[in-house]
């Protein structure tokens, strides 16, 4: 099972028009804690920015799975619900669950999403995909584990500073935040669509 992570990093940025800029991006790292998915970041966005950056915050983030398509860069949260029933009481229950793929619109994103996971038996709902603005998605290396050390979780073993919310969260002023370059949030409603994949693959 994955572990992501999502890591602001700040530092200084050159523009395309050459100026420079200081910007937070996130990350989204797959790893066993806090403290590894810090490390993975020194590791491997330290050698692609000049300068100095700072780690201001990473927060545990619940995907159930993430699709990347090599045509695009830009990552879509797609969210997912369907109804289970409860074995013992027989009781129906709702489930939601989020999803990332990359695409160039919102309605590619839904049209990948629908691709993506079309060996699904039950019939669900996309009621939102919206636009982030993660930069990177760097996903788990045993052999980089390896090198500096870790390991990965043995069968039945808990997570090492896995609170709900982020441990190393850092404020920051608003007018730093405003500085930053913001990536437009899209959304997408999609409440009429009823999509049985069960029915599409037969």
């Amino acid at each position: 099972m994955n572990n992501w992570f999502t890591v602001k990093v700040k530092y200084t940025k050159q523009l395309e028009d050459g100026r420079l800029k200081r910007v937070t991006e996130p990350y989204l790292v797959d790893s066993v804690s806090f403290t590894d998915a810090e490390a993975r970041i020194y590791e491997e966005v330290g050698q692609n920015v000049t300068g100095e950056f700072l780690i201001t915050g990473i927060t545990k983030t619940e995907y159930a799975d993430i699709f990347y398509y090599e045509d695009s860069d830009d990552w879509y949260k797609c969210k997912l619900t369907y109804v289970s029933i409860d074995g013992d009481e027989g009781k129906e229950k709702k489930i939601t669950s989020n999803f990332l793929v990359t695409a160039s619109s919102v309605k590619e994103a839904f049209e990948r999403i629908k691709e993506s996971l079309s060996d699904m038996t039950v019939t669900f709902e996309v009621p939102a995909i919206s636009l982030t603005s993660i930069v990177e998605v760097l996903p788990y290396n045993p052999d980089m584990d390896v090198e500096i050390g870790r390991r990965p979780l043995e069968e039945g073993e808990e997570l090492v500073n896995t609170p709900s919310e982020s441990t190393y969260e850092e404020e920051e002023l608003e007018a730093e935040e405003a500085s930053n370059e913001e990536v437009s949030e899209e959304s997408y409603d999609e409440e009429e669509e009823d999509v049985n994949f069960e029915d599409e693959t037969k």
